[in-house]
Order: C-alpha cells, then structure tokens, then sequence
C-alpha cells in the first residue's frame, strides 16, 4: 500500500531481474531483499506477468525490483505474451541483472538478452545464481561469462545468502552518473527567489490532494529554500497584488497557460508544469522540435494523424486534458481533418509509421527510461514527438516566451 511518504514509483531506481525460466530470479529477490516478495516454485514459468515491488534498500534508498518471466517461454501464444511483457519491463530498467543458472546450457540466450540490454544503454551485471551447487562457489562459471559477457560478473546463492552485500554494491556502483541528480525546476531559480505557482484544483485534481507533477515540484522549490507561493488560476491578480515585486518564475498548470501568459509581469519567467517534466522525464531538445513540427502541420493541410499517448489509466473525466481539451485546441488551430488516437497507461502501438506526431502527457506516473525508450521507438520511425505541455504553448502561439530549464542537472 502507498502512502503519502513513499517515493513515488516512477521516481525510484527500477531493478530488472532476467533470465531463462527457473534461473532463480525469484529466489535472489528474496535473498536480496530479506522478505518473502516473490512465488518461489520448482515448476517453470511460475511468474508471469513483472511483479513490481517498491523497497527501502541501505545503500540505495528507495527502489522498484522487477521480477521478470523467463525470456526462453516457449508455451505457444501465452509464453510469446509473458516474453513480450518481459521486453516491456526492460524498457523501464534502470539497472539490469541478468541470471546464468549453473549449468552453461542456455547461456547463449542469456548473453544475446544481456547484448539487447546493453544496446538499450542500460547498466547490466551478470549473476551466476545458484552458486551453492558449484564445487567452487562459482569461480570458474564467473570467469569464463567475464570472458563472453564483457559485463561485470558476480556469483550469489539465494539459499545460503551468500553475495548479497556485494551485489548491492555492485548494484550501486553501476548506478548512472546522473541518476537522483536531475532536476525538476533546473536552472530556472535558485536559493531566494520567489516562484508563484498557479495550480487550478479541478475535477482532475484528486480530492483533498495536490496531482503528483506538482506535490514534486513543490517539495524541490522548497529544497532549494526558494520562496513559494501557490493559487489558484481565479486567484492569480490577488497573488500578483501581494507581491512588492513580480515572482522571479511562474509556473502554472498548462491548460492555464493562455490565461496565465496575459497576466503575467514582463519580469517573471513563465513555464509550467508538464514543461519542466519534458525535461525531467523525456528529451527536452525533441519533444521541443516536434512542438514547432505540429505547428508546420497547419500549412500542410490535409488529415493530420495524430498519437495522443497518457501515462495515466484513469477513468476519463468531463473536461479531460488528454481526451477533451487538447483534441478541441488541436481541432481550433490545426484545422483541416484530424485523426486522433488515444492511448493510456503501458498501451503504446509498436508501428508509429504513419502518424504525423505523437504527442505524451508528462509522464509523472512513468520512469525516465521508459520514457526515453518511447522517444527512441519515435525517433526510429522518423516520427516527431512532444509533450502537452510543449504542444499547447506551441497551439497558442507562445512556446517562444516559455522558459526551458538549460541543465536537467540539480
């Protein structure tokens, strides 16, 4: 159960554990977290779809274990779906942990899977599991996959608890450079200056709670000791009106934007909410490009196919953003027919060909790898891509007076 002082899931550092069927995943998950999280079973194939577990780890704080199907499923349809739901789950990896049972049968389907990690840019250990059946403990199985795997190589037995700590800080040594460094807020204020935040509350917004991109936003701005204050968009003049001097940033909910942008001091840095995670979450210089793109769209006439892609799955609402508005402000500015398809949660078509842009919610519910590995499926199909936020100040014609973090770092 989540509660008001976890981590979020998506803010946390993803653990992907693969290997063949009956590799020991489960059991080394247990091992390494000291509870019982996994369905352990001699029979293959006992896990099925990723079981997602959310951890306090010492050494590296909070994370989510991924506990993956076996990538070798052969069991006609289902086993093709449990491989591809095992593919889905590396794309959120953060770190992969790949599992070598003791016997080398199979390894060569282990390595390819490991190659297909390393090639996505993911951190990836190799661990000969099981190594309390090995007369030496997994020393020469450890040599001869450092030799093909060209990744590090660890040996661990789940039964005794032996190389627990090790891995965790083999794990923490393979951590990015930059993870837990990016920043939400970026370059755009610092120490002392005052950020007004313009947060309408409708019926989107869950009741007696701040939505998640903003709760984050807050909690940095006052890391930073940043001077904060918040309202909502019927309250902006009164706000304005207290301050002896403009807020050195506004940052408000982007379908407020139009308002917002009139009423703003000529001092005040404006971005908003879902912007700022187009840097947090995504690949800011593209989602960037293919806000300018949509706008081209407008002079091509013709249909418009347009993907609208949200990492929520929840039940639409009257005055939806993903669903209503931003449809209705495509419709208004682009003219022409428009083709819309609507995609929510981990549904996202493997053939963008065809589409003339895609267009993502903020992604605050999804990890950054996952989102990245969107962008690339994107790129590859030669298809643009942007984010609402990006899309509506370019729809209104004021993307060019948006602020754009210049550091995703902190």
């Amino acid at each position: 159960m989540t509660t008001l002082q976890d981590t979020p899931r998506a803010s946390r550092l993803h653990i992907g554990l693969f290997g063949r069927r009956n590799s020991g995943k489960s059991s080394l998950l247990n091992a390494l977290t000291g509870q019982q999280l996994a369905i352990v079973s001699a029979k293959p194939g006992t896990t099925t779809d990723p079981v997602y577990k959310s951890m306090e780890v010492a050494g590296l704080g909070p994370v989510v274990f991924i506990d993956t199907a076996g990538f070798d499923d052969d069991e006609a349809e289902l086993g093709a779906a449990r491989v591809r739901q095992t593919e889905r789950a590396a794309q959120e990896t953060d770190i992969a942990l790949v599992l070598f049972p003791p016997e080398a049968a199979g390894d060569a389907e282990a390595l390819r899977f490991a190659a297909h990690l390393r090639e996505m840019g993911r951190p990836v250990l190799a661990v000969v599991s099981q190594a309390d059946r090995l007369a030496d403990g997994g020393a020469a199985r450890v040599a001869a996959l450092r030799a093909s795997a060209r990744v590090p190589v660890l040996a661990v037995s789940a039964r005794e608890r032996r190389g627990m700590e090790a891995l965790r800080r083999e794990i923490a040594r393979l951590l990015p450079e930059d993870y837990a460094l990016r920043s939400i807020t970026g370059s755009l204020c610092r120490e002392g200056d005052t950020v007004l935040l313009v947060m309408p509350q409708d019926i989107q917004a869950p009741k007696g709670r701040l939505i998640l991109p903003q709760v984050q936003t807050l909690r940095e701005l006052l890391d930073k000791h940043a001077l904060v204050l918040s309202c909502t968009t019927d309250k902006l003049d009164e706000a304005l009106a207290l301050l002896r001097r403009p807020p050195h940033l506004i940052i408000t909910d982007s379908q407020a934007f139009r308002v917002v942008h009139a009423k703003k001091p000529a001092a005040s840095l404006l971005t908003s909410f879902s912007v700022l995670f187009a840097a947090l979450k995504g690949d800011l210089a593209y989602f960037l490009a293919g806000a300018r793109q949509l706008m081209a769209l407008r002079a091509a006439g013709g249909t418009h196919r347009i993907l609208i892609a949200e990492a929520c799955t929840h039940k639409p609402l009257a005055e939806d953003i993903g669903r209503v508005k931003l449809p209705r402000l495509l419709r208004r500015e682009l003219g022409g027919e428009i083709a819309l398809d609507i995609v929510s949660g981990k549904d996202f078509p493997e053939d963008l060909t065809g589409y003339d842009i895609v267009i993502h919610c903020g992604s605050c519910m999804f990890n950054r790898s996952y989102v990245l590995c969107r962008v690339a499926e994107a790129r590859a199909a030669g298809v643009p891509m942007t984010n609402y936020g990006l899309a509506i100040a370019a729809l209104l014609g004021i993307l060019p007076d948006v602020a754009l973090p210049e550091t995703a770092e902190a």
